[in-house]
């Protein structure tokens, strides 16, 4: 009787840790996410090869600007969206222009990147009114990509993880918090220079 109870004890434990978890909640369709600014650390892998940088990034609409910086805090480079598309400013200055973000990057590295989405991920949601699908692990496939989300004690991001099968991103937030300006800007700053 002893060997019965422990067997469907046992059964039971396994049964209910193989039970489907409940994604329902996860991953609601995005409505209005406010502004946020956002530092921490960048790692890019593509093709077997990796690099690291720091970021810091600025949510405010209609702008989103994301400054790559190196660890000593020089800038390698600048991404900046608008309602007149996206571009991209290197450590020399040179700016480069397109309709959308995800047009830039397949332009200067040759890959799509989602950065138009990644606020809305950012905050664990998923692009509204376009197709997805929850896996079982809890992780978003959305627009060819695998994103995955921890959030810290607030609910707020903290590792954003995002992978297509040749791009893997990954951001570590150290801080996120509100922007200080009180005056939002309509366009980006390199496009006044």
């Amino acid at each position: 009787m002893k060997h019965t109870v422990s067997a469907s004890v046992i059964l039971l434990l396994t049964a209910c840790a193989q039970l489907p978890q409940n994604n329902e909640n996860l991953w609601q369709p995005s409505e209005h996410i406010g502004s946020f600014t956002a530092e921490g650390r960048l790692a890019v892998k593509a093709e077997g090869k990796g690099s690291y940088a720091n970021f810091d990034w600025t949510y405010q609409p209609p702008v989103e600007t994301i400054n790559i910086n190196t660890p000593l805090g020089g800038t390698l480079g600048q991404l900046c969206q608008d309602k007149a598309g996206a571009l991209a400013v290197d450590a020399k200055g040179n700016v480069y222009q397109a309709e959308s973000a995800e047009e830039l990057g397949r332009q200067l590295i040759g890959f799509k990147l989602p950065i138009q989405y990644l606020h809305i991920w950012a905050d664990g949601r998923r692009v509204a009114r376009a197709p997805y699908r929850i896996l079982p692990d809890g992780m978003l496939e959305q627009y060819g990509w695998t994103i995955g989300r921890t959030a810290g004690s607030e609910g707020k991001a903290r590792i954003l993880q995002l992978d297509n099968g040749k791009l893997n991103i990954r951001l570590v937030f150290s801080e996120i918090g509100m922007p200080s300006e009180t005056e939002t800007q309509e366009q980006c700053a390199a496009r006044i220079r």
